[in-house]
């Protein structure tokens, strides 16, 4: 789990350059190259277990987007003032402690959802997503390139949450936004859609076993799409080379 991203500039504390492609790049890796959730794989246990429907991932992939931007904003900015031989501490104390402040906003504010939850709010101090990032990428750039990569980082996994909980939910349950309530109060109980009338029900859908399949789904997918893209690629480099030659001949 290694970045390139950052030069020696950035790393020693001085300022540098910072191109659009550089945020370009950010961006892609966030949401598809290196998704946190289809390509680097991490974060599969709160992956598994929340996303039963699309309400749960919603609800997790917000508490880790804001975790993802407060915490590797902040370990950016103070990257400069860390020892080596501490910094792992210090971030996992920078990280626990913005995810208490969240986990304490959800039990005052949305407590039936923090209910269903659970001990996967906490455990997002734990998440390899949340330390790996401060380790590979906000430790060594400037504070808005941390900002924009946890950014991306963090909807990119919220995406594929949303993904699974949103399939998980409509094979197991027939029907999509069940329980907004939970996050968006009463009123929106009729946001709740019924795609089957007397749907009976799809178990394994909701339970772990399906979550393993339904992934496994997305990263065939994924890798199909990829490798679609990459046979198109290589046929415009073979398309040029050849008008090349012609070219010359």
């Amino acid at each position: 789990m290694t970045d390139n991203t950052a030069t020696e500039a950035e790393m020693e504390g001085t300022p540098a350059t910072t191109s659009k492609a550089d945020y370009k790049k950010i961006t892609v890796d966030g949401l598809w190259n290196n998704n946190p959730g289809l390509v680097q794989l991490l974060g599969l246990c709160p992956l598994m277990a929340v996303t039963t429907n699309f309400i749960n991932g919603l609800g997790l992939g917000l508490a880790t987007i804001l975790t993802l931007i407060v915490s590797s904003t902040v370990i950016s900015a103070v990257r400069n003032y860390i020892s080596a031989e501490i910094r792992l501490p210090v971030f996992v104390l920078i990280i626990a402690s913005v995810v208490t402040a969240i986990e304490l906003l959800m039990h005052a504010f949305f407590f039936q959802l923090y209910h269903i939850l659970g001990i996967f709010i906490p455990l997002i101090v734990t998440n390899c997503i949340i330390i790996g990032r401060a380790e590979a990428f906000a430790a060594k750039n400037t504070p808005s390139k941390a900002f924009w990569d946890a950014l991306m980082m963090g909807i990119g996994f919220s995406l594929v949450l949303l993904t699974l909980g949103g399939i998980r939910e409509i094979l197991a349950n027939g029907t999509l936004f069940d329980q907004a309530n939970l996050m968006f109060g009463e009123s929106a109980k009729g946001l709740t859609i019924h795609l089957v009338n007397d749907y009976k029900g799809f178990l394994l859908a909701a339970l772990p076993p399906g979550a393993f399949i339904g992934l496994g789904f997305l990263l065939a997918i994924k890798n199909w799409i990829d490798a679609k893209q990459a046979q198109k690629n290589k046929m415009r480099v073979v398309q040029a080379a050849s008008q090349e030659t012609t070219a010359k001949a």
